[in-house]
């Protein structure tokens, strides 16, 4: 199997996981359909199934322009979604067979209430949409810092050889907001100094040592969540939650 992003919109990635023998792809979050036909025409293959982590624009928009291009193929989504071209719902654990993918449905709500990320533990490789970024994580819209914390928790326990692919190209950013809060981690430094144009896939090993968000034990992190804040914070979701704010005022 190969698998490769296709640039779309301002920054999102749309994962293209292709079938080399059968010429068969599956896309993930298709935001535009003009960049996914023009890939599907250019390398001459058949779109066989559409995975979607969530209901927001820029990760749904060109289904419908797909579906047409394509004919009745399948679209992976939450049981909870709101996007009207999902065919076949999933719920949290469910294994998934679409065409030559082979993945868990993992519910991750909290940047939205329908968000799904997709995990496969033998390639091994994780959807995750706008839950989990390289160095950062999803802004909360429908749901709660508690439940982000849970969901991010629930990423953090996967296999440290995960690759990780989200849909936004926003790694400098993140590591940059990252340094603010831990100056001293030299692992965000040296990210840092080698990102390349696109910086994606990550592992959840590097996440677990570049990642404020999912750092919130860490003594550093707690010290800067509070130097922000200026309370005393006793819980790692209450650091979370105040990383949240303070990301969302950077």
């Amino acid at each position: 199997m190969e698998l490769f992003p296709i640039s779309a919109l301002k920054d999102n990635y749309i994962w293209t996981l292709v079938d080399t023998v059968k010429k068969h792809a599956v896309v993930v979050d298709p935001g535009a359909a003009a960049p996914v036909i023009d890939t599907l025409q250019a390398r001459g293959l058949r779109l066989a199934g559409i995975l979607v982590t969530h209901h927001h624009w820029d990760h749904t928009n060109g289904i419908g322009e797909l579906l047409d291009y394509a004919g009745a193929i399948p679209v992976v989504g939450s049981h909870e979604s709101r996007n009207e071209f999902v065919n076949h719902h999933v719920k949290d654990g469910e294994e998934i067979t679409l065409s030559h993918v082979h993945c868990r449905a993992i519910a991750v709500p909290g940047h939205t209430l329908d968000h799904t990320a997709y995990y496969d533990a033998h390639m091994p490789f994780l959807f995750t949409g706008d839950t989990l970024f390289s160095a950062g994580c999803g802004r909360i819209f429908e749901g709660t810092a508690e439940m982000m914390y849970a969901s991010l928790q629930k990423i953090a326990a996967l296999p440290d050889d995960v690759k990780v692919y989200c849909g936004h190209e926003y790694t400098r950013k993140n590591l940059q907001f990252a340094e603010i809060v831990e100056p001293e981690n030299q692992e965000i430094r040296r990210k840092l100094s080698s990102l390349q144009e696109c910086t994606l896939p990550s592992t959840m090993a590097e996440e677990k040592l570049i990642n404020p968000f999912l750092r919130c034990t860490k003594e550093s992190v707690l010290r800067a969540a509070e130097a922000y804040a200026k309370v005393k914070l006793s819980r790692p979701v209450e650091v979370f939650a105040v990383l949240r704010e303070w990301k969302n005022n950077y």
